[in-house]
């Protein structure tokens, strides 16, 4: 049943806007996550609704988050076609970032390269569904971690820039994962790993590669962060779903049930699962009963 305007005003709590990926903060001391969906910038508390029921409907129009432009379609997660061809953070080497091509005089727009890929960038390992080795911006951390889910993360070697991050991933993910496997993630909270003697493993199993950065990029490049300690995250779920059935708002406008929990850019619900991150630029409207 899909709401009315008239009854989406009388709910206990309703919102309209354009989808945003959800804010995070890190709780303190085993306290969960904090979530806001964002919608059109203003943030609306997620935490305070778990146990109730939520609507979520999607309105038709898609705007790009870059230029404004109405698009029937999203690309790369909220991007008009004419910007997800154009634009550097929508380039193959920020799915690839060993590709980059900053230094060949090549990137699509080198301002926005130098403000985001000529920068520090931390390698890590994580625990998710699994232990695996990712990487970030410095000043990405912890909220990579928890928007993929992570219940256990640990900083491993902070480099000078992505496409360094990219090379040290690619000897990295020989030996562990690089991906999360979203449906074991949002079954529950996951074994607890030794984080810090998985890095010691991985490192060696990786030294002679990481020799041959250094001399390529210089000493300084590689920097090993041995003395970082692991960060536990807790997030604020009820209940985990033994089957994950996920939503998608193309095929069927409307979400609807009891939020459960939010993990990752994930909303679960009794119903199924829905990744709000893949719906960025999705104008749709909120209700809490």
């Amino acid at each position: 049943m899909v709401l009315s305007a008239m009854e989406l005003l009388h709910s206990a709590v309703s919102a309209e806007g354009h989808l945003e990926k959800m804010r995070v903060s890190l709780g303190q001391e085993g306290a969960p996550v904090s979530y806001q969906m964002l919608l059109d910038g203003n943030p609306l508390a997620l935490n305070p609704h778990i146990g109730k029921q939520l609507r979520l409907r999607h309105l038709g129009p898609i705007q790009c988050r870059h230029c404004g432009r109405a698009t029937k379609k999203s690309f790369n997660q909220g991007y008009c076609y004419p910007c997800f061809t154009r634009l550097a953070q929508c380039d193959s080497c920020i799915v690839s970032p060993e590709k980059c091509h900053f230094h060949e005089g090549t990137c699509r727009e080198p301002e926005w390269g130098e403000a985001n890929c000529m920068v520090d960038h931390i390698v890590y390992l994580a625990n998710s569904s699994g232990i695996k080795v990712g990487i970030t911006r410095q000043t990405q951390l912890p909220t990579r971690w928890i928007d993929q889910g992570a219940v256990q993360a640990l900083p491993v070697l902070k480099v000078q820039t992505r496409q360094q991050s990219g090379l040290v991933e690619a000897l990295c993910k020989v030996h562990v994962n690089d991906r999360t496997n979203w449906r074991a993630m949002l079954r529950g909270g996951g074994d607890v790993v030794d984080l810090a003697a998985a890095r010691d493993d991985l490192l060696d199993r990786c030294s002679e590669g990481l020799k041959e950065l250094e001399q390529r990029f210089g000493p300084d490049a590689l920097q090993l962060l041995d003395d970082a300690a692991p960060v536990d995250i807790h997030y604020p779920v009820l209940e985990y779903p033994t089957k994950v059935t996920s939503f998608n708002l193309d095929k069927n406008p409307e979400v609807e049930g009891t939020l459960l929990g939010i993990k990752g850019q994930y909303l679960i619900f009794d119903s199924g699962v829905i990744n709000l991150r893949k719906y960025t630029a999705y104008r749709v409207a909120v209700a809490v009963q």
